[in-house]
């Protein structure tokens, strides 16, 4: 790769060199944060966007993430778009292991982690309560699937076993793949910018179609609505504005100021936002969610064993078919890390539509935050080491 290419790339060394060890102390302090003040948290945490009774958006979160994706966006020469939508293995590639083997393989790590392996440490006689499922009204004592109709404080829940519960969220994580992160994970990793934006692209519109089809066959919980206000506005908000704002600004700059002052000035400045942007989201989720965690800590490790052997295996399977049909390392990371890297935004609001904010399904979507940022940044370290896999 070429030098401008490297250049291009590099935010500062001490957020490049050290940045596992920000992110590690961006989630101890955005739990002690949540401990500290938890109104604050509270607060912050209430301003949000929702659908169905569900936090779809967090106002916070979109600006952190509106911050983290600009400076991306803002970067891609759109004409290198239209060039990288037609290459073709690259696209089909990201979306077969989306969507025709990664549900399948959360589907049969997670039940033979939850329902076999750590069943005891969690408890096999533990019970949840769940929402009933939309549209079904069952007398209490009445079974349903796995569960049993109860009635709590007056209301129709159904009891399911615990280890099912958290099954039921690490499935929705398997079937929302990354589309907004997975530029940042592509841009640290040195990728092909306009290919990952047209794979987000494609993405997003397969969610609208599939999402509630596997969700539903999967969980096996009877046809699972498609959350579209939920995805909508989720695409819209994470993907669609940054682009719009990325492109509109870069022809305006352009034109004002030229193309030179655009990359030496303009660029440099925006140089350290999207890692600043991460870091400070980070601290932010985890204030919301730090209780959660720390209330139930042996819970996060049952969870996160799975959640962590899917991403690996994903990632391995993407990089070695791109390595297989010889891909350029441009393109074979960003295919890689689409795959490997969750949509936790949409999981866990349709975790909460689904079967209810106090539930272990949306719990375990929680857990997917949890280990996501470390996990792929180790996953972006890796490629940079084995950039020499793939042909120049």
């Amino acid at each position: 790769m070429s030098t401008d290419f490297d250049n291009d790339r590099k935010m500062t060394s001490i957020f490049e060199r050290y940045l596992t060890v920000w992110v590690g102390l961006c989630i101890i302090g955005g739990i002690f944060l949540g401990k500290i003040a938890p109104n604050l948290a509270k607060t912050l945490d209430a301003l949000s966007i929702n659908v169905n009774g569900a936090p779809v958006v967090s106002i916070p979160i979109a600006v952190c993430l509106f911050f983290m994706m600009y400076p991306i966006m803002v970067k891609i020469d759109f004409a290198s778009v239209i060039k990288a939508g037609k290459s073709g293995k690259p696209v089909f590639l990201t979306l077969f292991i989306n969507w025709c083997i990664k549900p399948f393989t959360m589907y049969a790590i997670a039940l033979f982690f939850l329902g076999f392996l750590l069943k005891s440490f969690i408890g096999a006689e533990a019970m949840d309560l769940v929402k009933m499922p939309f549209g079904l009204d069952l007398p209490v004592g009445a079974e349903h699937g796995a569960g049993v109709v109860v009635l709590q404080d007056g209301i129709k829940m159904l009891q399911i076993p615990l280890w099912r519960s958290y099954f039921a969220g690490c499935i929705l994580l398997g079937i929302a793949p990354c589309t907004a992160m997975v530029l940042v994970w592509g841009y640290l990793s040195r990728g092909n910018d306009g290919l990952t934006l047209v794979m987000v692209a494609l993405n997003s519109l397969t969610m609208l179609v599939l999402y509630g089809v596997l969700g539903g066959f999967l969980l096996g919980v009877g046809k699972l609505p498609v959350p579209w206000q939920a995805l909508l506005l989720s695409v819209a908000i994470y993907v669609a504005l940054p682009l719009v704002a990325g492109f509109f600004s870069r022809k305006w700059i352009i034109g004002a100021k030229g193309e030179t002052w655009f990359k030496e000035k303009f660029l440099g400045v925006l140089t350290p936002v999207t890692i600043s942007a991460l870091l400070l989201t980070l601290v932010l989720l985890f204030s919301f969610k730090g209780e959660v965690i720390t209330a139930n800590p042996l819970t996060i490790l049952w969870i996160a064993i799975p959640l962590f052997i899917q991403t690996i295996l994903i990632f391995a399977i993407g990089y070695a078919a791109a390595k297989f049909l010889k891909f350029k390392y441009e393109d074979a990371a960003p295919a890689a890390m689409i795959g490997a890297s969750n949509h936790f935004e949409v999981a866990i609001a349709t975790a909460v539509m689904l079967f209810g904010l106090s539930s272990g399904a949306a719990l375990a979507t929680v857990v997917g935050v949890l280990i996501e940022v470390p996990v792929m940044l180790m996953l972006v370290g890796f490629c940079k080491k084995t950039t020499h896999w793939f042909e120049k």
